[in-house]
């Protein structure tokens, strides 16, 4: 298992894991599955500054096929906070494991990485807005150093159901 930089090649394995969510489930508010195309041009946003990092594992052959016949079973990603300037230091982050390769430290593997990739970016401080429910999301993020700031309630709706929001955050360690 490693951990590397998202290639455009790699869209269709991110659909495969990502999409599933979408349409099943509340862990993200999409309620739209992403085309390729979609898929194409989000990577692209994430090539840079608020890059995406996937894991590949080499040798289960868990998850879906990405560049170079790798098999991609997770993504963890950083996203813009507020778009006002005066937040440019803080990010947002979101990780997706594939179905048949979670409870195998893939998250936190990818966490602890993208949490390093912001901190090489310039980041000061990252959040985690996790649906209310998710406590396998909370538990992860509570095991690589973010802490709850906050509850939202009631502040999304998905399959007809309510959906309240915490907040965790994970401000960055000064050397």
């Amino acid at each position: 298992m490693y951990v590397r930089v998202v290639d455009i090649a790699d869209a269709e394995a991110l659909r495969a894991i990502y999409n599933p969510e979408v349409l099943e489930t509340t862990v993200t508010f999409d309620l739209e599955p992403r085309t390729l195309e979609q898929q194409e041009e989000w990577i692209r946003e994430h090539q840079g500054v608020r890059p995406c990092l996937v894991a590949v594992d080499d040798e289960q052959f868990v998850g879906e096929k990405g560049a170079r016949g790798e098999r991609i079973c997770g993504f963890a990603v950083l996203n813009y906070f507020r778009e006002r300037p005066g937040y440019t230091t803080t990010v947002e982050n979101s990780v997706y494991i594939h179905r048949q390769a979670r409870g195998r430290g893939i998250a936190e593997l990818l966490m602890r990485q993208l949490i390093t990739a912001a901190k090489d970016c310039g980041y000061h401080s990252l959040i985690a807005r996790i649906v209310g429910d998710n406590a396998g999301s909370i538990a992860l993020h509570e095991r690589v150093g973010f802490h709850l700031v906050g509850r939202e309630i009631e502040v999304g709706r998905k399959h007809g159901k309510w959906l309240d929001v915490v907040e965790y955050q994970y401000v960055i360690p000064e050397d």
